[in-house]
């Protein structure tokens, strides 16, 4: 082989092998912050999953999941998972609500989802889930509904939209409801389904 070819081709190969590394570090550095978080945020409330079908890729990513318990048993949970201007968030929180009382008001643009007693409603960035919730220690008040509720919703750029988007927001909102479920001891004997319909399946 001529030299001067030999050269041309160890050139190409020590070009291509920079771009591979640069491409390699880039992908490193800037879009694994989500890969660095525990496989379950929020002190296991979510999957790492979940939030990463919702959320860009970034640098960066943190989450936190927080628990209070107030007196006679009432509790709220909190978590987010966010990356650099985007985040994916919710709350439970236990309380006295009907199911027609968490339903009122909410018609336009839902989508509903039923499982045993528990109901969901989706809409295009926010996601409710009602779930009937005795906490431990909670007064015995037979005339009122004890509850948990959950919320969640997307801020900023997602990494997808429409329908795909509505269910993972309601995924989401769903593990959030589990591990409240079982964080506040909930004293229902139901025990909750792994997962809900999809949506539109039910």
């Amino acid at each position: 082989m001529p030299a001067a070819t030999k050269k041309r081709i160890l050139t190409i190969a020590a070009a291509l092998t920079v771009t591979a590394g640069a491409a390699f570090g880039y992908q490193q550095i800037f879009t694994k912050g989500l890969d660095r978080l525990p496989a379950r945020p929020c002190s296991g409330a979510v999957e790492r999953s979940t939030a990463a079908s919702a959320l860009p890729t970034a640098r960066k990513a943190e989450d936190r999941g927080k628990l209070r318990i107030s007196l006679h048993g009432q509790f709220k949970f909190f978590c987010y998972v966010r990356t650099e201007g985007s985040i994916i968030s919710g709350e439970a929180q236990s309380g006295f609500a009907s199911v027609e009382d968490w339903w009122a008001g909410r018609d336009d643009g839902t989508v509903s989802v039923t499982s045993g007693d528990v109901r969901a409603l989706a809409f295009p960035r926010l996601a409710t889930v009602y779930v009937p919730c005795t906490p431990e220690g909670a007064k015995d008040e037979p005339d009122r509904a004890h509850s948990l509720i959950v919320e969640a919703r997307t801020i900023g750029e997602t990494r997808t939209d429409g329908p795909a988007l509505r269910q993972t927001v309601l995924d989401f909102a769903y593990q959030m409801a589990k591990h409240a479920y079982d964080a506040g001891r909930c004293q229902e004997p139901q025990k909750l389904p792994e997962e809900l319909p999809r949506i539109n399946s039910n």
